[in-house]
């Protein structure tokens, strides 16, 4: 009997793995041998972040959040009468000035011709705006300041939550732009929202002083901001520095309490949100060998 075991074990077929489940004679149909976690992979797609590089990449956050951040203390300073409509007119047009100076100076596909279109482009959406202001200043006549505020808040907090900071759908003048539903969501909140606050508006004219503003801003600064971005990664830095200080500064005269809790989410965007990222890099287990579901590629070029 022993010596039929061992003729059994000696003419025993050497175990294989056998793709979709297939049955192999004289093994179980889960067996494995000790080869089967030799081609295991730990963490191959993993990406090794450094914490430096995560808190620069931040800065494009917190830069915008200081970008709405001015904005809401324009608009509250307007609404306050503090700002008056010939010196918002004067801003709207050193804005716009100092935009198409970016574009010039960081931009070496904008040619005489695009610059044509997008000032012609421009001077409609002017003329657009200073026609509809009349409109926009009795849109929200019947509701009341409280819920006009409440909702602007709102609007604001959609579209800071929806914005795209990483870039990926803005593009360089001349280029397709694809929007994705969230930025085409962050946008019209943004839009909304300034619609709502010059509603509240005393004139006509500060309507269209305050609407050519925020659209200024939540339209083109994006690109004016990847553009120099692209341009130099250093005067990237610098500006967006030199912009949270103004922020702030601007802000502690408004509110000191602003001042706080804008100082504490700058903090917390650029300094805390990239060390737990990196903290929970250390927890992040995966697992790669052949018995993962294959991964099909096909090929549509001619």
């Amino acid at each position: 009997m022993m010596k039929g075991a061992a003729d059994r074990i000696l003419h025993h077929p050497k175990w294989k793995k056998v793709a979709y489940g297939g049955m192999q004679p004289g093994y179980d149909d889960n067996y494995t041998d000790e080869s089967f976690l030799e081609a295991m992979v730990m963490n191959a797609n993993v990406v090794k972040r450094d914490l430096f590089k995560v808190m620069q990449d931040s800065v494009s956050i917190s830069q915008y959040l200081c970008i709405v951040a001015l904005v809401i203390s324009v608009w509250i300073h307007t609404l306050g009468s503090v700002i008056d409509e010939t010196s918002l007119l004067k801003l709207d047009v050193g804005l716009l000035a100092l935009g198409f100076s970016v574009l010039l100076l960081t931009t070496s596909q904008l040619s005489q011709q695009l610059l044509s279109r997008y000032l012609l482009n421009i001077s409609f959406f002017i003329s657009g705006l200073y026609i509809l202001a009349p409109v926009y200043h009795t849109l929200t006549r019947s509701i009341s300041s409280d819920s006009i505020y409440a909702l602007t808040v709102s609007l604001l907090v959609v579209h800071l939550f929806l914005h795209d900071y990483s870039g990926s759908t803005i593009r360089p003048p001349g280029a397709l732009n694809n929007p994705t539903l969230a930025s085409n969501i962050s946008l019209n909140a943004s839009i909304v929202a300034s619609v709502l606050v010059a509603s509240r508006l005393p004139s006509r004219l500060h309507v269209f002083a305050i609407m050519f503003f925020s659209l200024q801003i939540f339209l083109f600064a994006p690109l004016i901001t990847f553009c120099i971005k692209k341009y130099s990664f250093k005067l990237h830095m610098w500006f967006s520095f030199a912009l949270m200080v103004m922020t702030l500064s601007v802000v502690f005269q408004l509110h000191r309490m602003l001042f706080v809790l804008l100082l504490g989410l700058l903090v917390f965007v650029s300094v805390v949100c990239p060390y737990w990222l990196i903290r929970i890099q250390e927890y992040k287990f995966e697992i790669n060998g052949p018995w993962d579901e294959a991964k099909l590629c096909f090929d549509i070029t001619e």
